[in-house]
């Protein structure tokens, strides 16, 4: 279900075999950028329409409760990666009556697009929100630049996980808070076993139904058996200088949501 596997011996196994995981399936990793640029090229446009779908309209919930933990001043600026369509920026400037700035980041042009034109239609763009194209592994933001740095259901499509939790440290000011939402592990007895059927079996059909594109979704269910369980993922947080980290499990470790500080 989970590699255990530090982030050292990630990055030393990158750096000798140049190799990394998509899905299952094991490539170059100067080939996994691409890869998953075209997965989420392909749904770009349909993507909320799926999120809903498949998760039934929990994805809502889950970032409702991510946004409602979310530390951020008046006046303050949050950075949001992999920042997809757009709602975690938006739910964040809402929470505070839009008196703070957000910066939207993603390395996939269609998706930020997809942002992008959600923050014009709200009347944030460019009041109160910008949108920059990056790697969330090379960010082109000074040190010491945000009050808040939150990433959704993104940081498991990174080539390199560790040197984007890298990253999340060096531009948060001190003092400042890094969230993560993500998928992760079941947490209560035979949920496992409902959730790999239920993944495995229906959502690459619905994705195909939907979107036309079954293999997309294939491989975001097959990244999420990839990544790392709770413990794991903490682990790794802490190893990138983050304190007072934890993590709090929705729909019984289904989702899990991860907090650490820069201290």
């Amino acid at each position: 279900m989970t590699e255990q596997t530090s982030p050292t011996s990630l990055q030393q196994k990158d750096s000798t075999s140049k190799q990394t995981h998509f899905g299952f399936e094991t490539v170059a990793a100067d080939e996994k950028a691409g890869k998953v640029m075209e997965v989420f090229s392909s749904v770009a446009y349909k993507y909320d329409i799926m999120n809903d779908a498949m998760s039934m309209g929990m994805h809502r919930l889950w970032k409702r409760a991510f946004i409602a933990k979310a530390v951020l001043p008046k006046g303050g600026v949050a950075l949001d990666v992999a920042a997809g369509s757009g709602d975690i920026a938006i739910g964040l400037l809402n929470k505070v009556n839009r008196e703070a700035r957000v910066v939207l980041t993603d390395l996939n042009g269609p998706m930020l697009q997809e942002g992008a034109r959600r923050i014009l239609d709200e009347g944030l763009l460019p009041a109160t929100a910008d949108c920059i194209q990056s790697d969330g592994t090379k960010l082109p933001f000074a040190d010491n630049s945000f009050d808040l740095l939150t990433v959704a259901f993104g940081i498991r499509n990174f080539v390199d996980v560790p040197a984007g939790l890298s990253e999340f440290y060096r531009v948060l000011k001190p003092g400042g808070q890094f969230m993560c939402l993500e998928f992760s592990k079941p947490v209560i007895p035979l949920l496992d076993v409902v959730y790999d059927a239920y993944s495995f079996n229906v959502i690459p059909k619905m994705g195909e139904m939907i979107t036309g594109d079954k293999d997309s979704y294939q491989y975001l269910v097959e990244s999420i058996r990839r990544f790392p369980d709770q413990a794991r993922f903490s682990k790794w947080i802490n190893q990138a200088g983050f304190s007072l980290v934890r993590h709090d499990n929705l729909t019984g470790g289904v989702v899990a949501m991860h907090r650490g500080y820069k201290l």
